[in-house]
């Protein structure tokens, strides 16, 4: 029996595995956002896909490409980045009291911020390596 509900929005781009994708994956994360008129606050989905980015290209090693996958959901949308490496990130279920970021320390912080702003999150692995993923609920207020 066919659904008569239309298939989500989903948007992909392959990044390069270098520091420059984490700005261009913060320009078009912002982008894709708005054309697919997706309800889900913009700055925290800019903040958190940089954060995936970072971590995909700092800690998998080689010069695969990674590639940003954005889904539109009927709750919000869901982010996803996925690399070549199969050896999963740190724990983004919940924190170790002993893997507390230092304050102190310029880098550390990313999965905390992921855990914290996104509505849930996690990874999965993929015939190629690993996505991590994360999604942020609507922000769109119910018409009265």
């Amino acid at each position: 029996m066919p659904s008569d509900a239309p298939a989500p929005a989903v948007w992909r781009i392959t990044l390069p595995h270098s520091a420059a994708a984490v700005p261009i994956a913060r320009a078009l994360i912002r982008t894709v956002l708005a054309d697919l008129n997706a309800p889900a606050d913009s700055d925290t989905a800019e903040l958190l896909t940089a954060e995936l980015v970072a971590n995909a290209v700092e800690h998998t090693p080689g010069d695969e490409p990674v590639e940003l996958v954005v889904e539109l959901l009927p709750t919000g949308c869901q982010v996803e980045v996925h690399d070549g490496d199969p050896a999963p990130p740190g724990d983004l279920s919940r924190p170790d009291p002993d893997d507390m970021p230092d304050p102190w320390q310029e880098h550390g912080r990313g999965l905390l911020l992921i855990r914290t702003l996104s509505s849930s999150c996690g990874h999965r692995a993929t015939e190629r390596g690993k996505a991590v993923w994360f999604t942020l609920p609507s922000t769109a207020r119910p018409a009265s």
